[in-house]
């Protein structure tokens, strides 16, 4: 029987929600042990957080944490870093160079001059490096990849996604009593982009993943609606590709009444594919000329849509499940690297820190083209 990974955690304390979705996937599918943490900076804080999470060894410092974990015979495997952005690099670094598998939440980094970096060492250290963009570990995301690659929609021409939110539609940083909120909406902490970093990138992301495209020019605008934030939350961009296609991308954390409303459409000569991922359960596939089928997961015939669903069909899977396969994912690399094994094939779809590094070019080009006036560049 493979044994569990030992995982550390750094960030992800109380009350934070994204450590605990980390957690929660990580033990989802047995292939993990969450065994050491740097939870918070604060040590009684720290402690308690880790106490609640039944982590054995709790530290303060990610530093003495990467350092103390790398020399112990049962030290962890890989880190999961839930901190927020301008910490993803420096805590990254530390724990590559100590030899230690890398687990990190987006955006990779809170410029690319970092991320690039950090690319680098990970190849130098022959480290995995998982970036957790969580939407492509739905079963059906991964199968309509795979239409497309096998030209089910014929030649692509338009590529359409969408991500809306309304959580920032008011000034809820003001108050300070959202912490999400008062980091996110921090240039000090989010980094220089806002919306578009926190999901602008998801949504970005899913297109390439879904394609296998990225444009090659972009034209942008970034606004912010809620007076005094000083950070965007709404960014909108049209995208060229090198073969002719063309594409839009629009976000916004201020789009009232939207919940979690990322959506992807794609058109080809052939046919189109429609993604909600409200309803991550169904893919919408209809031919030029015929009519709408509605594929749904545990039905659909693909390898890779297989490999990512654990229950029956018309039992729904949903977003933990999804951030689940990318540990699951992770697990499988993870060993493969340290056994000096080829890299699975059924794991070739988790994304990585290049991934990360296309989302921060991505980032950079939008924020150039809003400062030139919306002008066309490159990608």
């Amino acid at each position: 029987m493979t044994r569990r990974l030992r995982l550390g955690m750094v960030g992800g304390g109380q009350g934070a929600f994204i450590g605990a979705v980390h957690r929660i996937a990580a033990r989802l599918d047995d292939r993990f042990e969450l065994v050491a943490g740097a939870l918070s900076s604060d040590p009684q804080r720290a402690q308690s957080s880790a106490a609640e999470a039944g982590i054995a060894r709790s530290y303060t410092d990610w530093c003495e944490m990467a350092r103390a974990e790398a020399a112990r015979d049962d030290g962890i495997d890989a880190v999961a870093i839930v901190t927020p952005n301008h910490l993803h690099a420096p805590v990254a670094t530390a724990f590559l160079e100590a030899g230690i598998h890398v687990i990190c939440d987006k955006p990779l980094a809170i410029s690319l001059a970092e991320g690039e970096a950090l690319a680098a060492l990970a190849r130098s250290k022959q480290r995995l490096f998982a970036l957790t963009h969580t939407y492509s570990g739905y079963p059906l995301v991964r199968h309509a990849r795979e239409l497309i690659e096998a030209g089910e929609l014929g030649t692509v021409r338009i590529v359409q996604v969408e991500y809306a939110q309304d959580w920032l539609a008011e000034p809820i940083e003001a108050t300070g009593a959202n912490r999400q909120a008062v980091w996110r909406t921090d240039p000090s902490l989010a980094g220089p982009a806002g919306c578009l970093g926190d999901i602008g990138t998801h949504a970005y992301h899913l297109a390439a993943f879904v394609t296998g495209m990225t444009p090659s020019t972009l034209a942008a605008e970034l606004h912010t609606f809620v007076p005094g934030r000083r950070i965007d939350d709404h960014v909108q961009a049209m995208l060229r590709y090198a073969d002719g296609a063309r594409g839009m991308l629009w976000a916004s954390q201020v789009a009232s009444g939207a919940e979690n409303a990322l959506r992807l459409r794609v058109y080809g000569t052939k046919a189109n594919l429609a993604f909600d991922q409200e309803q991550p359960n169904d893919l919408w596939f209809t031919p030029l000329g015929g009519s709408a089928q509605r594929l749904t997961r545990a039905r659909v015939k693909s390898a890779v849509a297989a490999h990512a669903t654990r229950v029956p069909a018309g039992h729904p899977e949903g977003y933990l499940e999804a951030f689940a396969q990318l540990y699951k994912d992770a697990a499988l690399q993870i060993e493969a690297i340290d056994n000096g094994l080829p890299v699975p094939v059924e794991s070739r779809l988790l994304t990585t820190v290049d991934d990360g590094v296309a989302g921060l070019k991505f980032i950079d080009a939008v924020i150039s083209s809003h400062g030139a006036g919306g002008t066309w560049v490159a990608v």
